[in-house]
């Protein structure tokens, strides 16, 4: 990477994060390049406008974010590990664009009114049928329960997925990949002992009784 390259990298993280923290209508150039230690005149160096640079950071987050999906989906797995992948991949992102998914979160739908940010509704339709094919997929190959809300399912995921943001650190104690094996081990097999739940569906008669 040259030098400019890097800095334009570094330029973009810093950015990243005071929009994450400020909101981007609260955002100024000048306030960016203060954090980034240079004039509000050298940033225009980097980038011609404020859109320009979250357009970039948003656009950079989701080319990854889908160059991890688009591998997951053309693997050919089952639905299940399907499911295991998108999740585990989704975490990574959170990872490693922590302060691009929080500005997304919270800038996405004032954003997307905007021609120059159209993608970002294309991406949000395409992620919904990723997970809603896949769902789908699972309920008719009987991989998952026959009665499941499809689109509930897909509701709970997303969500519970990517609100993470609002508490994952990056560096902090559990990597990612822990993260996503807690996580889905909690949605696909449930919080209580298997004895437990045996135990709770037996029957009056199949109670033992009590000394």
């Amino acid at each position: 990477m040259t030098p400019s390259a890097e800095r334009r990298r570094e330029l973009l993280s810093t950015a990243a994060e005071v929009f994450a923290a400020q909101g981007y209508n609260a955002t100024t150039v000048r306030r960016i390049a203060d954090e980034a230690g240079m004039l509000a005149g050298s940033l225009y160096y980097h980038f011609d406008s404020k859109e320009s640079i979250v357009d970039e950071i948003l656009s950079t987050f989701l080319n990854e974010l889908w160059a991890g999906y688009d591998e997951v989906l053309d693997a050919g797995l089952g639905p299940r590990e399907t499911v295991e992948a998108l999740v585990t991949e989704s975490f990574r992102e959170i990872d490693r664009h922590h302060a691009a998914v929080a500005i997304y979160q919270k800038e996405s739908k004032h954003l997307s009114t905007q021609p120059r940010f159209g993608y970002l509704t294309e991406s949000q339709g395409r992620f919904e049928r990723a997970w809603l094919g896949t769902l789908e997929r699972g309920v008719a190959e009987g991989v998952f329960r026959a009665d499941l809300d499809v689109r509930l399912a897909y509701r709970f995921l997303r969500d519970t997925v990517w609100i993470a943001a609002s508490w994952y650190r990056p560096g902090g104690q559990h990597s990612p990949e822990e993260i996503a094996r807690q996580y889905l081990s909690m949605v696909l097999d449930g919080i209580t002992p298997r004895e437990e739940q045996t135990g709770r569906d037996r029957t009056p008669q199949e109670t033992p009784r009590r000394p």
